[in-house]
């Protein structure tokens, strides 16, 4: 006999019927059937999920953090022209109408810039205070003719005017005494009214006063302007232009508004003292 007509002749109960149903369990042989087939996962074949628009290259770039953007360079600093007035020659040195240039000559050594050519119609210096590029500049055309060498300077560098500080004596402030403004009129000073007049009627310039007091008694203005500084009085003007040193300094370094808050508090005034 063969087997498989053996295995098929063989017949198994029914199972869902009354009468199998009604036997004892133990009446028919110990089977065991499964009417589900479930298969695990365990069964299957040990595969990883993997993202297809991934790689470990990509993986790799994606877990880095960006680089942080550089800083933006910051412009260069604007130079300045720093002008001082008076008259050319031996005859005019060491008096009031002069203070400017005395000023100028009293920065140029304390920064160590030169003022050795001579260039629309100036002794004239380049060099920096910090890091910040300066003009220093002495006009040679005499004081009612400032505006000439001054303007020139301005127009071939392409200055704008609130870069120009022009450092000039003035009669209505008390000996020795400074005032840092932002702007304003000639105040009958002819070396100003010259500048003004070549920058086109523009008043929008600072400018450093430099106090020498008024005439005694009936004096002439121009001939106390003319007059050369006694001994007490040099020893006062070299306070104020240490004062005045400082003052420059900070205008080009920190600005205009921290340069006269300096200048023009009498706090300031008295650590020179």
């Amino acid at each position: 006999m063969k087997l498989s007509s053996s295995i098929s002749s063989i017949r198994f109960p029914n199972f869902n019927s009354p009468f199998v149903k009604s036997c004892p369990s133990s009446f028919f042989p110990s089977f065991k059937f499964s009417t589900t087939s479930k298969r695990t996962m365990t069964q299957f074949p040990n595969f990883s999920i993997k993202n297809t628009n991934s790689s470990p290259a990509n993986t790799a770039e994606d877990s880095q953090v960006a680089p942080p953007k550089p800083k933006p360079t910051p412009p260069p600093p604007r130079p300045w022209l720093i002008v001082g007035l008076g008259n050319p020659g031996k005859k005019y040195n060491g008096t009031r109408h002069n203070v400017g240039f005395e000023m100028v000559d009293a920065i140029a050594e304390a920064e160590g810039i030169p003022i050795n050519t001579v260039n629309f119609k100036a002794l004239f210096g380049k060099g920096f205070i910090g890091n910040v590029p300066v003009m220093l500049a002495k006009p040679q055309t005499f004081m009612n003719s400032s505006g000439e060498s001054v303007g020139a300077i301005v127009s071939y560098y392409k200055i704008p005017l609130k870069q120009v500080l022009v450092i000039f004596d003035d009669l209505d402030l008390p000996f020795a005494k400074l005032r840092l403004l932002p702007k304003g009129g000639h105040g009958g000073h002819n070396g100003m009214r010259s500048i003004i007049d070549h920058f086109k009627g523009s008043h929008d310039f600072p400018r450093l006063r430099i106090g020498i007091g008024r005439p005694p008694g009936r004096m002439d203005a121009v001939n106390f302007v003319l007059r050369p500084f006694n001994k007490q009085e040099r020893e006062e003007l070299e306070f104020t232009f240490q004062h005045g040193i400082e003052a420059v300094r900070i205008l080009s370094l920190e600005g205009f508004d921290k340069s006269a808050t300096y200048v023009n508090s009498a706090k300031a005034m008295e650590q020179f003292g």
